[in-house]
């Protein structure tokens, strides 16, 4: 189970846009890496007709991917916490099945998307 997904709030706690925080786009689980929103823009030149980019070419601004570390998962309170899991007993079609849920481990408070 990762500790980063798709959808999360995260905020950058190392290199060039450390503090700034950002949805997740896109996890690349092979390379550990993970494109944030607004986070590390790059300029990224394209020629007209290429698909994928903008019919006339030119320099476009793109999110470049991040090192997964280089993320923390930001809490209910704004604030960058680290990732634990509880397992949770949740009932579903009357049968008790267990769960795993990420957590904050400052308060102990479960994450959400």
């Amino acid at each position: 189970m990762a500790k980063i997904k798709k959808g999360d709030l995260v905020q950058v706690i190392a290199g060039r846009d450390k503090g700034l925080q950002g949805r997740v786009l896109q996890v690349d689980k092979n390379r550990d890496r993970v494109v944030v929103e607004g986070v590390m823009r790059v300029k990224k030149h394209t020629k007209p007709g290429q698909p994928g980019a903008s019919s006339s070419g030119g320099i476009e601004t793109v999110e470049a991917p991040i090192h997964i570390s280089n993320v923390a998962l930001v809490g209910p309170d704004k604030k960058p916490v680290r990732v634990g899991y509880k397992e949770v007993e949740v009932e579903r079609d009357g049968r008790v099945r267990k769960t795993r849920v990420r957590i904050g481990r400052r308060a102990g408070e479960e994450i959400e998307l």
